[in-house]
């Protein structure tokens, strides 16, 4: 019998290539949004090129929130098709440059014609806009579409456990980033394999002089790569069985803190940078 496959992540904004190969791996992906927005993260942002060297933001603004909102009830701003406008005139630039440009701008139009105002929904479109375009098969589910029970949730690592057991999974992947969070053992007690993903994120050319900028927006690598070359590279990434010996040896020994430190929300934003936030609900 198949083992059931689920990854879960928060809702992010035309995200990087290791968020496709999650997508690309599992049974079901799970959009986890009934946790608190935390600014400055990827929900609603993401980088390309700059012109002229270095990289940009892309940003959809959000209607006004409390500091406690959950992402499942965050808003894009109400009345403007602006931002819009304003990201594909950040895009223009790669015409010049990018081989792709046209198909990418194709797949931004259509991304842009959903009129979703929840950043969750309107993320799911079009991440399975971009899946289509990519010829990746994606079951994307919505955590808080789910009914899902979190009664029995003790600390952070446990989030996924409880969502992973009431989805029916038999293997639960996460990126290798967030292996500190995570106990192999529960997993095991409710027949659980817990996995990590490694990305390897090449490079590729950019049509400009180094330094390369890694871990951009999936547009930028649609914009100088084909389909074929791109599901090369998501093909590129390696697994890691937690059950395994030596998977604890690149632990931090400071567990608790880091467990503790991620029901604090506001602490981990003026702690670590956008990049770190990354897995900070799963």
């Amino acid at each position: 019998m198949k083992r059931m496959k689920v990854a879960i992540m928060q809702p992010y904004f035309f995200p990087y290539l290791g968020y496709y190969q999650l997508i690309q791996t599992v049974d079901k992906f799970i959009l986890f949004d009934d946790v608190q927005y935390i600014r400055h993260g990827w929900i609603n942002r993401n980088r390309i090129l700059k012109p002229g060297g270095g990289w940009q933001y892309v940003i959809a603004p959000l209607a006004p929130h409390s500091q406690k909102t959950l992402i499942r009830d965050i808003r894009l701003k109400n009345g403007s098709e602006e931002w819009k406008e304003l990201i594909m005139r950040q895009m223009a630039h790669y015409k010049k440059k990018a081989p792709f440009y046209d198909q990418t701008i194709d797949v931004l139009k259509q991304c842009f014609t959903f009129r979703e105002s929840n950043v969750t929904l309107f993320n799911r479109a079009s991440m399975l806009t971009v899946c289509e375009y990519l010829d990746i098969d994606a079951n994307i589910q919505v955590s808080s579409e789910l009914n899902l029970n979190y009664d029995n949730v003790s600390d952070a690592g446990e989030w996924a456990l409880r969502i992973c057991e009431q989805a029916g999974a038999r293997e639960y992947i996460n990126p290798s980033g967030g292996k500190e969070l995570f106990d192999p053992a529960k997993f095991s007690r409710s027949g659980i394999l817990l996995s990590f993903l490694s990305s390897n994120l090449s490079e590729y050319s950019q049509k400009r002089n180094p330094p390369f900028e890694a871990g951009l927006s999936m547009l930028d690598i649609m914009m100088f790569n084909s389909p074929d070359d791109i599901r090369r590279m998501l093909a590129d990434y390696r697994i890691e069985h937690a059950n395994k010996p030596g998977w604890k040896d690149s632990l931090p020994t400071s567990l608790p803190f880091y467990k503790t430190l991620l029901f604090t929300p506001e602490l981990m934003e003026l702690l670590f940078a956008p990049e770190l936030l990354e897995f900070a609900y799963i």
